[in-house]
């Protein structure tokens, strides 16, 4: 009879013992839709241009995102800055230097706020220099599917930089030195 009240209460524990503390959750990039955008002055013109995701790793806990983390490189060999000429003297080396620095790596050291209105703060190497950017971001469950599936999500992140603070200076007179952007990703575990 004592063995089975023991049993008993140790069901009822079971069940009613608070979740397990849930842990960051791995997501792919899907490359094929996601968008890096940057957007520019030229000439007082604004111009916008787009670099190719080379790799990402994703974790995130929508219920704990401080938990989460993010790296991401670029292909700053294949950016695309608007015309030929603009996308040549962007990778050049007095812009880029895509040749002697074919990546643009981001790395999350913090991301704070509610799915919808996060801050993410991480570390921007661009030409081998390594700065703290800070993003704002918004993640969202794609419109097609139930309001609690967080199998596939969109996150949009927008910021600014000064591509001076990296040592992509050259062209000061043509193009201005903030450097806006937005990105687009579509993410799925």
């Amino acid at each position: 009879m004592m063995r089975l009240l023991l049993s008993l209460l140790c069901l009822v524990a079971t069940l009613t013992a608070p979740p397990a503390v849930a842990a960051p959750e791995r997501y792919r990039l899907d490359t094929g839709q996601t968008r890096v955008d940057f957007i520019y002055l030229q000439d007082g013109h604004e111009t916008a241009g787009r670099m190719p995701v080379h790799s990402a790793d994703i974790w995130l806990d929508l219920d704990a995102l401080p938990d989460s983390r993010i790296t991401v490189a670029l292909n700053a060999r294949a950016a695309q800055a608007g015309s030929v000429l603009a996308t040549q003297a962007m990778r050049g080396a007095k812009m880029l230097d895509a040749r002697r620095h074919p990546l643009i790596t981001f790395r999350s050291t913090a991301i704070r706020g509610s799915p919808s209105r996060a801050t993410v703060t991480g570390l921007l190497t661009v030409r081998g220099v390594t700065h703290p950017v800070t993003l704002q971001a918004g993640i969202y469950r794609q419109p097609d599917t139930d309001p609690t599936d967080r199998s596939r999500l969109t996150v949009l992140l927008t910021g600014e930089i000064s591509r001076a603070a990296f040592g992509a200076s050259g062209y000061a007179g043509i193009i201005d030195d903030p450097i806006r952007l937005r990105i687009l990703a579509f993410i799925e575990k």
